[in-house]
């Protein structure tokens, strides 16, 4: 496995583990949901450099999805991917950080995100690794 592909799932791998400290928390929700797609948006990119693909400057998760869905043989909810785009944009706005149409995620949003992007690491890690001879 090339140094890339291991960098993005090591740095997928650390926003899960931000997660793991803080999903039982309300006041945190939105850094939940923020550091979800931060994990979901690495791990796809690292399936595109493992596919030795082109890794775009793209944060969305549903245009990466469109790039990697091909490899991957497992459900993924668009509808969640589309809530971490929608969350990710308003993040990089002042007083939106992490909100979804309806206000701040709920901690039952934010298990929900975490594991969805847990599911897609773990999935993504495995289907890359080489097998040991």
């Amino acid at each position: 496995m090339s140094s890339i592909v291991e960098g993005w799932l090591e740095s997928a791998s650390g926003d899960l583990k931000n997660i793991s400290y803080i999903i039982n928390d309300a006041d945190l929700t939105h850094i939940v949901a923020f550091h979800a797609q931060q994990s979901v948006e690495k791990s796809f990119k690292a399936l595109l450099a493992f596919h030795e693909q082109s890794v775009p400057k793209q944060h969305s998760t549903l245009t990466l999805y469109g790039l990697v869905y091909e490899y991957m043989d497992i459900f993924v909810n668009e509808e969640v991917l589309s809530a971490f785009d929608d969350l990710y944009i308003d993040s990089r706005y002042p007083g939106n950080f992490g909100l979804l149409p309806y206000g701040k995620p709920t901690i039952e949003d934010a298990k929900e995100f975490y594991e969805l992007a847990e599911d897609i690491y773990q999935y993504i890690k495995n289907k890359i690794e080489l097998p040991t001879l």
